[in-house]
């Protein structure tokens, strides 16, 4: 059945609110939904808070009595399960709802099959409204359910040339104001964000969103050999968010019982293989983030950890910052380092590249071409 104009109006309106949840409902999907009877809007809802109602309660409440024989529109499939909130199909039949329009189809085994069960009880349902750009906008919780880790986003400010920083570390600053606004405003929205030792001792970064209203991601350090300092900015007290540093088996204990004292969470983990020169296993570190209900996380630096994701086939997605500017320099920091790939054939494929500009500078975000991706809308 084709997909009419009204439609794609309405689910359109839904993707709206559920960006408002983004960052806040996880490890739920940030989900969006609006009630419509006679072609007017009569109830909007958001998830805005994990373990709270989800966004069709709250657009069927809004809608009241003019919810019986109406539409909802859903970013993503209606859960059929009891978790910490009822099943929301439970919620759209006794509201009296008469059409059920979703967007993406929700692949969690324990909340599928909501289309479905609605359909069985007699209402109309479509699937796949405007399938792209909502799979696009739950592609946290998609990664997370479908991959068990977290989605992880590459995150770069270079110059033309593709340096990060000179020769001698200076990298302030890459980009201008918009650019590093636009990073704040993603670091609100991801549930982690992720840098080297490297990166954490020369920057000494606070890892913070430092927009208003902005929520702190959880901040994680890979240091294999527990170098942070216990003074680092990231282990700041007057920070909301946390701070977990992954490093190899059997810390010094020392250092551990300094980072710990510092209110750090360490976390021991596995060393990768000897190929990788016996950095932490980044698989063991995104599978115990996504245990601790971790969905996203914006790798930021630096250009060792990034070979170490990208070589793994560990990140989904890229965001590159090119700032009108060259740098030059042999020893300038480029953006990736590593062994890189042998042959071009060997190199990674990106999906479409999507470009906007923040003031001067310019943002390319494109999937990588492994496993499951979404089309960046």
């Amino acid at each position: 059945m084709p997909t009419s104009p009204e439609d794609i109006r309405f689910m359109r309106q839904a993707l709206k609110l559920a960006r408002r949840g983004l960052g806040r409902s996880s490890p739920n999907p940030a989900v969006g939904a609006v009630v419509v009877r006679g072609g007017q809007v009569v109830g909007r809802g958001f998830h805005a808070l994990a373990g709270t109602p989800h966004a069709e309660v709250h657009a069927l409440a809004q809608a009241g009595e003019l919810a019986r024989g109406a539409d909802i529109y859903v970013t993503l499939e209606p859960c059929n399960h009891q978790g910490r909130t009822p099943p929301c199909t439970k919620a759209v039949l006794a509201a009296g709802i008469a059409r059920v329009i979703y967007g993406a189809s929700d692949p969690n085994p324990k909340a599928m099959g909501g289309g479905e069960f609605l359909a069985s009880k007699g209402l109309a349902v479509v699937p796949g409204v405007l399938r792209a750009a909502c799979e696009d906008e739950h592609r946290f919780f998609l990664t997370h359910v479908t991959k068990h880790r977290p989605h992880v986003i590459l995150k770069t400010a270079a110059t033309l040339d593709g340096k990060t920083a000179t020769a001698t570390g200076d990298s302030k600053w890459v980009t201008g104001e918009a650019a590093r606004a636009e990073v704040h405003r993603w670091r609100g929205w991801c549930d982690a964000i992720c840098v080297g030792i490297g990166t954490a001792l020369a920057d000494d970064p606070q890892l913070t969103c430092r927009l208003r209203g902005g929520r702190d991601p959880l901040r994680v350090i890979v240091d294999t050999s527990l170098k942070l300092p216990p003074t680092a900015k990231v282990l700041d007290p007057a920070s909301t968010a946390r701070c977990l540093v992954a490093c190899g088996p059997n810390p010094p204990a020392r250092r551990r019982a300094a980072l710990e004292k510092a209110e750090a969470q360490v976390l021991p983990l596995p060393l990768a293989l000897p190929k990788s020169k016996g950095g932490v296993d980044l698989r063991a570190l995104l599978a115990e983030l996504a245990q601790r209900g971790v969905t996203s996380l914006l790798l930021e630096g630096g250009a060792g950890l990034a070979w170490g994701f990208l070589a793994a086939g560990l990140v989904d997605e890229v965001m590159y910052f090119f700032a009108p500017k060259l740098l030059g320099g042999a020893e300038a920091r480029p953006m990736i380092a590593g062994a890189g790939f042998g042959k071009m054939a060997e190199a990674l494929a990106l999906g479409p590249v999507k470009v906007k500009k923040f003031g001067e500078d310019v943002l390319l975000r494109a999937n990588l071409l492994t496993g499951r991706h979404y089309d960046i809308e």
